[in-house]
């Protein structure tokens, strides 16, 4: 069983260790990624995965879910910290951070880990750059019942502690999967699933519209859209009525509208 163990100074190794894990080059280096806070800890540990690494602040308030936490930590062989919160600050670069943080080993996001027969709906994302619009279509997709999230092309790291703090625990919840667009078209073609984007351009409207299960929802890049051949290659295109003067909504807000118009179709049908 794993000690539990204080650490004092800003030197110590594990300190720089925890702090490089909000660089994007040593999180890939490390295959390794920081989240924060309880609840989102024990998101992750209900869907059965556990940090390596739990810090806790000293002076903390005990709450059982802490102890399930710790204790789950332990089982598994992982380390249990304790540091103040001056310095669990510097490790998250929060100036009020979670009491608890854990280290988490990066997850398979290779297409093929992805079971398309798993749920009706996948979200996809084409260059997404905000990691706040990132963990949102996380979380949209955990709330309908959603397989997961699959990246397109040079998107945000979903690994970032920006996103994983924005997904509010869905991170855990939903396969991710990230890829270029000729690999995921390719993968995509090899088996059922039906491709709809959402676009401006010779569409259909997005109520009523035929969805068919797996449907696979795509949204593109937050100024530029979705490339015209991504468009081309899709089996649907949907639009969704602007009314103000707008052209166009947050690109995490059309998947939500266009995610939750596909649940209704799927439940009367």
């Amino acid at each position: 069983m794993a000690v539990r163990r204080t650490i004092t100074g800003f030197s110590n190794p594990l300190v720089k260790f925890l702090r490089s894990l909000r660089d994007k080059k040593h999180r890939r280096r490390e295959k390794r990624f920081l989240a924060e806070g309880l609840r989102l800890l024990t998101d992750a540990r209900e869907c059965g995965k556990v940090p390596e690494i739990l810090v806790m602040a000293t002076g903390r308030e005990p709450h059982p879910l802490l102890d399930a936490m710790e204790h789950a930590v332990e089982r598994a062989g992982g380390d249990v910290v304790e540091m103040d919160l001056e310095l669990l600050a510097k490790v998250t670069g929060k100036d009020n951070p979670q009491t608890v943080a854990g280290v988490f080993a990066e997850f398979d996001t290779s297409l093929s880990a992805i079971d398309r027969s798993r749920a009706p709906i996948w979200l996809v994302a084409q260059a997404l750059r905000d990691p706040g619009n990132l963990g949102t279509m996380l979380r949209t997709g955990d709330a309908v019942g959603a397989g997961g999230l699959i990246l397109l092309d040079d998107c945000v790291d979903p690994f970032s502690v920006e996103a994983v703090r924005a997904s509010m625990g869905a991170i855990f919840t939903q396969q991710l999967a990230t890829a270029r667009w000729e690999d995921f078209i390719t993968w995509l073609r090899a088996g059922k699933g039906q491709l709809v984007a959402a676009s401006l351009r010779d569409s259909t409207d997005y109520r009523g519209a035929p969805y068919a299960a797996p449907c696979f929802l795509m949204v593109g890049n937050e100024s530029q859209g979705l490339p015209a051949a991504y468009e081309d290659a899709c089996d649907l295109r949907v639009t969704i009525p602007m009314l103000g003067r707008a052209d166009s909504l947050n690109a995490a807000v059309a998947g939500a509208v266009l995610a939750y118009e596909a649940l209704a179709h799927f439940r009367r049908h």
